[in-house]
């Protein structure tokens, strides 16, 4: 594909300073990008390359006052300008013909939809619904009764346990594994005995999870992953979990048991939740935090445990500090002494 800049500033309502007929036919990195691909700048410290970019034009913000040598084009926003342009030129990932694979394994009683695509030893058990357009990739295990809705994409090798029920447009990557048994156990004398994990998992509309995502079944009712969120790779969600819509996750956060995340959260990677408590909406978790108790909506976090995060930086700021103050109590503890010692030594008391 081939686009002049002035076709792509159309495209992305974009303001265009510099030469409309350039020819586009890529995106890149802004470090690596060459003649005829363009790239962009949405944080402050790429700005510099502007000056030195071999790329054929820059998506910048109205705001951008950098030193440039290559056409632009403005927008208020170039993370997703950039977006739009990367599914302008990869319009599609890899994509399975429509039809069943020799090898799969469908049960009689499943229901396919129209064009599906099932890949290389899948697995579709007793009453299993897929919906129409729906791609299952190679190695994937769906149990009995569970629901996929209409263009799902199932990377390689996913596991999809039995009663799940999946919305329209989910992608899920490879090896992840939805409605695995949430961990209960009730304890008799030194014994822990098994909960049945009765209940299932739900996956909204435009759900994206993430490659190796482990999603526990409820142990009565529903985890939930609500419309539009999104997981990264290699995250642990408990039995009755929800995670609201819009709320985005990035790697190896990990949610136990009945921890409620609200709407439009954004939950830094490796951030802990110890289960039982409420995420309000809008709120920010940073990268590593230990969440032990309820967080206000719009409230972000930091530390373990997590709190404000002004607070957690003043005191992480105090911590810095510590060494010199210890030092300086030494000191006067010293001066103390040796004032002690010269009161004592006079013979009555007085300094």
């Amino acid at each position: 594909m081939e686009l002049t800049l002035s076709e792509l500033a159309e495209h992305l309502q974009a303001q265009l300073e510099g030469e409309g007929g350039t020819t586009i036919r890529g995106v890149a990195p802004i470090e690596s990008a060459g003649e005829g691909e363009i790239s962009f700048i949405a944080n402050p410290r790429y700005a510099r390359y502007a000056a030195v970019t071999r790329a054929s034009a820059l998506i910048v913000s109205f705001d951008f006052r950098g030193e440039a040598r290559v056409p632009l084009l403005r927008v208020a926003n170039p993370y997703l300008a950039f977006q739009r342009v990367v599914q302008l030129f990869h319009p599609e990932a890899i994509r399975l013909p429509a039809g069943i694979h020799p090898t799969a394994v469908i049960d009689a009683s499943a229901r396919l939809g129209r064009e599906v695509a099932i890949g290389p030893h899948v697995v579709v058990e007793r009453g299993a619904r897929i919906g129409d357009r729906t791609q299952l990739f190679p190695g994937c295990y769906i149990g009995p009764e569970v629901e996929i809705g209409e263009d799902c994409v199932i990377y390689p090798n996913v596991v999809i346990r039995e009663r799940v029920r999946i919305g329209k447009r989910v992608v899920i990557h490879a090896g992840a594994v939805i409605g695995s048994d949430g961990f209960g156990f009730a304890r008799e004398g030194e014994v822990y005995r098994k909960i049945p994990q009765a209940g299932t998992v739900v996956i909204g509309d435009d759900v994206e999870i993430g490659a190796n995502c482990c999603i526990d079944r409820a142990t009565l009712g529903e985890t939930r992953i609500e419309r539009g969120a999104k997981l990264d790779n290699l995250i642990q969600v408990g039995h009755n979990v929800v995670i609201g819509e819009n709320t985005v996750v990035a790697a190896q956060a990990g949610f136990a048991g009945s921890t409620i995340v609200g709407r439009n959260v954004m939950v830094g990677g490796q951030a802990g939740f110890a289960g039982h408590m409420t995420i309000g909406d809008g709120a920010l978790i940073s990268a590593q935090s230990g969440v032990s108790k309820d967080i206000p909506p719009g409230c972000r976090v930091f530390g373990y445990p997590a709190r404000p995060a002004e607070q957690a930086l003043r005191e992480e700021a105090a911590l810095r500090r510590l060494p010199e103050l210890l030092k300086r109590v030494r000191e006067l503890e010293r001066l103390v002494q040796e004032l002690k010692a010269k009161t004592e030594g006079d013979g009555h008391g007085n300094p």
